[in-house]
């Protein structure tokens, strides 16, 4: 006897198969299939012969494939018994919950006392799938849990390769593509943390998906802990995919999986974009005020780090409303002792040495001015020297004589009375004060893998949101250190990166925008000469890039020439009247045949609008720009355009008379020829980024 299920969105149908009641299996993943389509005959259809020299039937691909069922493969579930001794379940199904858009499936082994539940969600609004695994054991519980996979999902027979994105401190989201092998490929994340290095998703694109068009597949685990991920292509020619959470130090009784979001494109990488947009949006994030732009954001950490003067950050504060700033982010050294970064993490309260009135002097000055004012946190750390680590040794996590991170440790939040005193001490500060943003910090990795770490902090931030439901939070982790599905359920913004070179920042945001809506993405304009990289770029393209996401400053305003103090507010007011478009609208990826040309595309919803940018990463091959080929826009209709930045028209790539859609004058072109031909940019010097507006007439 077989059973089956089914989930659907618009983009894809998930089929589940239980056959004699052993664990199910993903039967198939595609594109969607007819209401009435025969599930029973698609199993068949999709059930192989054994071949030869194997054994005499084909180990099923199960949602958590195992020894048992003659799976030679690597396990979705590693058991150990008190002995150390390998156990390995007879899972039978005991109880089928199918739900509109959701299904419940357990298996248990009564025998062992052990319990396997899958849950899957569809989100039709969004075309998102949700999976999770959990494994509960019961009676004496002498089981060690060792892995436990998310629910195991077959990649396409039509995959031949998996995109990943990696990175470091100042270089996140690195796209790296790999042909798919026989063999198992592992990446395993044990920082504690989504990490710089391990985004916690991979691309599974066919021979010749592109932005624009071809069948991708995606998968990224919804937790802020480590994660291990696995692509294994079996002697038989099926792969699997595996995600979980790296173990913790000590095993676990019953464990979870962590959800496991799945979304699968037939019109391209862009079309997987677009669907963890609308489902970060419309199911993750929670603003304050959702119908508030993302305000301009100044942060004074490049201009005064630890050195705090009231005078001269109202002198700041004063400065950036004149820009256009709508909010002030007061970093890092407010509280304690802080006058460098090796005291005073954990003694949340104000530093009456440098605010002898507190904060609310300044706090009233920026709100006098029309902004809002925010903080910096880094609760989840403790430096030796700080009253708290002298009163509660125990609290840090891990061994005495670990090797610090920055100078610092990390409280086990884990324990109830460590969160506890983080939400006293935070919820007092924001009671006291008038304060919508957090920017809440995490400078170190964990001693060692901890998931419970990051289900506390869920809780803690879960607290002080109800708490204070106004209040803003961003996830910082030296830049983009903890960015994934699970931390973006309980925050509003991300910082994606701790270096503000404008090019690099045009890299990071271009491997960012396959999963991050750009209105959560901070991207801040930095000081002349960039701090991490020490480059320097005209204010010209460093406003440009900043201006394509959630628009930030982080500089010494008071170094600003006045030519850069206009541009920069040129470009604020810029941002402002397009971030409607950038923000709520849809963001598609442009391919270009030139490597050194970066451009998307930013379309609002009733597609009467677009903001086009293309970035000049460096010289290219040759001497002429290529035409860009737009998509996303109505073929029947004609748009109005116009180069918002033809100042930045060089004469030696471009000697002759300029054309008048170069001079910055509008021309019109239909939407089909707009897709079909394109649009034949100026020449670019490198470091340069091309603004191109439309309307439709």
């Amino acid at each position: 006897m077989t059973q089956c299920w089914r989930l659907d969105t618009p983009a894809q149908t998930l089929v589940l198969a239980s056959r004699e009641d052993r664990l199910a299996e993903i039967v198939y993943w595609s594109g969607p299939l007819d209401e009435g389509e025969e599930l029973s005959a698609l199993v068949d259809l999709m059930s192989p012969s054994p071949a030869g020299g194997v054994l005499d039937r084909v180990a099923p691909l199960s949602i958590c494939p195992n020894a048992r069922d003659g799976f030679t493969g690597m396990p979705g579930l590693e058991l150990r018994g008190a002995d150390g001794a390998a156990v390995h379940p007879a899972f039978r199904l005991v109880e089928a919950s199918p739900r509109p858009n959701a299904l419940t499936l357990i298996f248990a082994d009564p025998d062992l006392g052990v319990r396997y539940t899958f849950t899957a969600r569809a989100y039709p609004g969004s075309d998102m799938l949700v999976l999770e695994a959990a494994l509960h054991q019961g009676g004496a519980g002498d089981l060690r849990i060792g892995w436990l996979s998310a629910p195991v999902v077959p990649a396409s027979p039509q995959v031949g390769e998996v995109v990943e994105f990696s990175g470091r401190w100042c270089g996140e989201f690195q796209m790296n593509k790999s042909p798919l092998t026989p063999g198992a490929r592992l990446r395993e994340n044990r920082l504690g943390r989504s990490s710089h290095e391990h985004f916690p998703g991979i691309l599974l694109p066919t021979a010749g998906a592109t932005e624009t068009g071809g069948e991708v597949f995606a998968l990224s685990l919804g937790h802020s802990a480590g994660h291990r991920h696995l692509l294994e292509t079996l002697p038989d020619g099926r792969t699997q995919v595996q995600f979980g959470l790296t173990p913790g130090q000590h095993l676990p009784h019953e464990a979870k999986s962590g959800p496991l979001y799945l979304t699968r494109s037939g019109a391209g990488f862009n079309g997987i974009s677009h669907a963890f947009h609308r489902h970060i949006r419309k199911q993750l994030v929670t603003f304050a005020d959702p119908e508030r732009p993302r305000p301009v954001h100044y942060n004074c950490w490049e201009a005064i780090y630890f050195d705090h003067d009231p005078a001269r950050l109202m002198q700041l504060a004063d400065q950036a409303v004149d820009l256009g700033v709508e909010r002030f982010v007061l970093d890092d050294g407010w509280f304690g002792k802080r006058d460098d970064d090796s005291s005073s993490l954990g003694d949340w309260v104000v530093d009456r040495r440098k605010w002898p009135d507190g904060l609310t002097p300044l706090i009233d000055h920026v709100k006098a001015r029309g902004m809002t004012f925010g903080l910096w946190f880094e609760p989840e750390m403790v430096n030796l020297d700080s009253d708290l680590a002298r009163a509660h040794p125990d609290w840090i996590l891990g061994p005495g004589d670990q090797v610090t991170g920055r100078g610092q440790h990390v409280l086990d939040i884990a324990k109830p009375e460590v969160a506890d005193y983080l939400f006293d001490a935070i919820d007092a500060i924001l009671s006291e004060y008038d304060i919508d943003y957090i920017k809440w910090d995490h400078n170190r990795v964990l001693p060692y893998p901890d998931p419970g770490q990051a289900e506390a902090l869920y809780r803690l931030l879960a607290r002080l949101r109800t708490a204070h439901p106004g209040v803003e939070i961003e996830s910082c982790a030296s830049g983009g250190g903890r960015i994934d599905l699970g931390i973006l359920a309980h925050t509003q913004r991300v910082w994606l990166s701790d270096s503000n070179d404008a090019l690099e920042r045009l890299k990071m945001q271009r491997g960012a925008s396959y999963f991050l809506p750009p209105e959560i993405v901070g991207s801040h304009v930095g000081p002349r000469v960039c701090h991490t990289s020490g480059r320097i770029f005209a204010m010209g393209f460093r406003a440009a890039v900043a201006g394509t996401r959630a628009f930030g400053l982080e500089m010494d305003l008071a170094e600003l020439q006045d030519a850069e103090r206009e541009t920069l507010k040129a470009a604020i007011a810029a941002f402002k009247a397009r971030r409607h478009i950038l923000h709520k609208g849809r963001c598609h990826r442009l391919e270009t045949r030139d490597p050194q040309v970066l451009a998307e595309i930013f379309v609002n919803h009733q597609k009467r609008n677009f903001v086009l940018f293309a970035g000049q990463l460096g010289p290219s091959d040759q001497t002429l720009s290529m035409p860009l080929r737009l998509t996303g826009l109505d073929p029947d209709a004609r748009y109005r355009l116009k180069l918002e930045n033809p100042g930045d028209v060089a004469y030696g790539q471009n000697r002759l008379p300029r054309r008048p859609f170069q001079a910055g004058r509008h021309v019109e072109m239909s939407g089909a020829l707009l897709m079909q031909a394109g649009v034949q940019l100026p020449n670019a010097l490198p470091n340069t980024l091309w603004t191109v507006t439309g309307k439709k007439i």
